[in-house]
């Protein structure tokens, strides 16, 4: 990535006994999920970049423009950023309607534009239907698309989201995270989204920049991150392989599509599609089972792929082994014992075939 299209983070932050300690380069592109447990630092870092926040010392530069620099004393104040920055808390003033909220974003920042940029807001987000709404009478899920909505007509070159969603129960997220899904999919802008959800990880990121205790884990694309072993980004029993693939076959007789993933394809469950579509198939570690040979006709498992050991991880005091396998251009995971393992003599290198399950496969 040339300089003029990352965002560059050279931050250390003191707070009492916690320092944050961050050296990264981030992809303008895309969503990039800062992720870790409560207490590491997530939240400072968007501050900082936000400008909530003034490190000692540090460096953030985002698409080749100087946000801050100490050693040349440049700092920005946070409404001389072209970010939005959603909170945990949609903060919405009681006194205006949904749309009236909306545009108090617009008002603000007068851009160019923002009464276009605004609309399709409000149409990738689903509010057509609650702008003439009271913030009272809207759900936490819709507060939040409301918020989302208010940000994004400032016209933003980056979007900052601290944990969106962590304020909403779950049946509201599992309702605004296709929202989320959509936002991403169909805008150019790139967000940095602050969580410790691992589905909200799986779900969105293209990128995940891993803290603990104030210092980076990971720093690398989503698929590479999740294939890692050595240094997981989840514990064993939630780990998952995240991959991306093109339609190539719909049966909507099944509800059935085939989606192609570097040399191999899967069938999942999703008939509301077409070919050509971009998926992005989330496959956990204990669904996938492990053989030698191919699958026999009489079996129910429908996708059966050929894979090359990549790497093991097996602990003689724990009974549960991780395998993961390269796949053509994709790596998938899987769980097993530590007897099956011993049985199958896999070593690094060999063939193996990964058998797994259309309906374990989530889209």
């Amino acid at each position: 990535m040339s300089n003029a299209s990352v965002i560059q983070l050279n931050l250390r932050l003191q707070r009492g006994t916690f320092t944050l300690d961050v050296q990264a380069a981030l992809p303008s592109h895309g969503v990039t999920v800062i992720f870790g447990p409560s207490g590491c630092g997530k939240t400072s870092l968007l501050r900082a970049v936000a400008g909530f926040e003034q490190a000692a010392t540090g460096e953030i530069v985002v698409n080749g423009s100087t946000w801050q620099d100490s050693t040349t004393s440049v700092f920005l104040p946070t409404w001389q950023r072209p970010l939005g920055y959603v909170f945990q808390e949609p903060s919405l003033f009681e006194h205006l309607s949904a749309e009236g909220n909306m545009r108090y974003g617009l008002k603000r920042a007068q851009p160019a534009g923002g009464e276009a940029v605004l609309q399709q807001a409000i149409e990738l987000l689903g509010l057509g239907g609650l702008l003439k709404r009271s913030v009272a009478s809207l759900s936490g899920g819709e507060r939040q698309r409301v918020a989302i909505a208010r940000a994004l007509a400032t016209q933003p070159q980056l979007l900052l989201l601290d944990e969106p969603l962590a304020a909403i129960d779950m049946a509201r997220r599992n309702d605004i995270l296709p929202w989320l899904e959509r936002l991403k999919s169909e805008l150019s802008l790139p967000m940095l989204y602050v969580t410790h959800a691992a589905d909200e990880l799986t779900r969105l990121a293209d990128h995940v920049l891993t803290l603990n205790a104030g210092q980076v884990q990971h720093n690398t694309s989503i698929a590479q991150a999740m294939s890692d072993l050595e240094n997981p980004v989840f514990p064993a029993n939630q780990a998952c392989a995240v991959l991306r693939g093109q339609v190539v076959e719909v049966d909507a007789s099944w509800g059935l599509a085939r989606v192609a993933v570097g040399q191999s394809s899967l069938w999942v469950p999703k008939a509301d599609t077409q070919v050509g579509d971009t998926l992005r198939c989330r496959i956990a570690a204990h669904e996938v089972s492990l053989s030698l040979n191919a699958a026999t006709a009489d079996s129910s498992v429908q996708n059966h792929v050929l894979g090359e050991v990549l790497q093991i991880k097996s602990n003689a005091n724990e009974p549960l082994a991780m395998v993961a396998a390269r796949c053509g251009d994709a790596t998938l995971l899987a769980r097993t014992t530590r007897r099956a393992l011993h049985g199958l003599n896999l070593q690094i290198g060999m063939p193996i075939w990964l058998h797994i399950k259309a309906a374990s496969v989530l889209v």
